[in-house]
C-alpha cells in the first residue's frame, strides 16, 4: 500500500511537472532574461517543490511562481556577489602583479648583485648570504671558520664591500 503511495506522489509530480514547468520558466525569464539559467533555476524550484509537502501547498500555481521569482531574485544577487567577487580580486591581481618593467627591473638588479657578489672573495659571500637568508651568527661563525665574536666585524666589511662594488656597477650601468 505504501508503495502505491510512493508511486501516486510521483506521478502527481510529473503531472504537475509538465504542466508547470514553462509557466515558472517564463517567469524566472522575466527577471533573468537567459533561457539556460532560468531553466537550471526552474530545475531547482521543482527540486525544492518535489521535497515540499504538497498536502500544506493551498495554490500551487502561486507558491510555484512565488519561489520561481525568490530563487530568481537570489541567482541575480549571488551573481552579484560572485561579480564584485571577481572584480576585487581582479584589481588585487593588478596591484599585487609587477609590471613587464618592474620584473625587469627586479632581473637587472639581481643580476647586478649576482655580480657584486661573484667579486667578492668566498667567505664575504658566504656570510651576506647566510646572514640574509636568517641564519644566526653561529651558525655564521660555523660556516665561515672563524670565531662568534668576528662575525660582527666580518659582517660589516663585507656589507660595506657589498655596497661599494655595488655603486660602482650601478654608476657604470647607468
Amino acid at each position: 500500500m505504501n508503495h502505491a503511495r510512493v508511486e501516486d506522489h510521483t506521478d502527481s509530480f510529473q503531472e504537475l511537472f509538465t504542466t508547470y514547468y514553462p509557466f515558472v520558466v517564463r517567469q524566472i525569464m522575466r527577471i533573468v532574461k537567459d533561457q539556460q539559467t532560468a531553466e537550471d533555476i526552474a530545475q531547482d524550484v521543482f527540486l525544492s517543490f518535489y521535497h515540499t509537502d504538497r498536502t500544506v501547498i493551498e495554490h500551487i500555481p502561486a507558491w510555484l511562481s512565488k519561489s520561481a521569482l525568490y530563487a530568481a531574485y537570489n541567482f541575480l544577487r549571488s551573481e552579484k556577489r560572485r561579480y564584485a567577487r571577481q572584480e576585487r580580486s581582479a584589481s588585487e591581481q593588478e596591484h599585487v602583479s609587477p609590471s613587464s618593467e618592474e620584473m625587469w627591473l627586479a632581473k637587472e638588479s639581481q643580476s647586478i648583485v649576482r655580480d657584486v657578489l661573484e667579486e667578492l672573495d668566498e667567505r664575504e659571500r658566504t656570510l651576506l648570504v647566510m646572514k640574509y637568508s636568517g641564519f644566526p651568527y653561529a651558525e655564521l661563525a660555523k660556516a665561515t671558520g672563524t670565531q662568534i665574536s668576528s662575525v660582527g666585524t666580518l659582517l660589516a666589511r663585507a656589507k660595506s664591500k657589498f655596497r661599494t662594488i655595488y655603486g660602482r656597477m650601478r654608476g657604470e650601468e647607468e
